[in-house]
């Protein structure tokens, strides 16, 4: 089993930044490549970003690129979020995944075998 926990979540005004941390344990991490999604309420979960299991290569959404840098610290069994310029529809829960499938990046929900409990983000306007 993996264990993900995410924090750093909370409230910022538009154009603030915000850095999200997720934390595994439970098997190696350095196996994982790792995800970040987010879900609105009433909206289906959506991908943010993900990163290779050794940060060779990373992936991200359009309505994040160039705002938001997904990185990873494998000695530390961390992956973080970087946002920066947040806007009100960056309005969500942010969950983090683990893939041990695949060394490579996902960007859909059902690549990943394992997911955090979430926790919010919210952009005031």
């Amino acid at each position: 089993q993996v264990q993900l926990v995410e924090s750093g979540g909370g409230l910022v005004e538009a154009g603030g930044s915000l850095r999200l941390s997720c934390a595994a344990s439970g098997r190696t991490f350095s196996s994982a490549s790792m995800g970040w999604f987010r879900q609105a309420p009433g909206l289906e979960r959506e991908f943010v970003a993900a990163i290779s299991w050794n940060a060779g290569r990373t992936t991200y959404a359009d309505s994040v690129k160039g705002r938001f840098t997904i990185s990873r610290d494998n000695a530390k069994n961390t992956v973080y979020l970087q946002m920066d310029s947040l806007k009100p529809e960056d309005t969500a829960v942010y969950y983090c995944a683990a893939r041990y499938t695949s060394f490579t990046p996902g960007r859909y929900p059902h690549e990943y075998n394992y997911w955090g409990q979430g926790t919010q983000v919210t952009v005031s306007s």
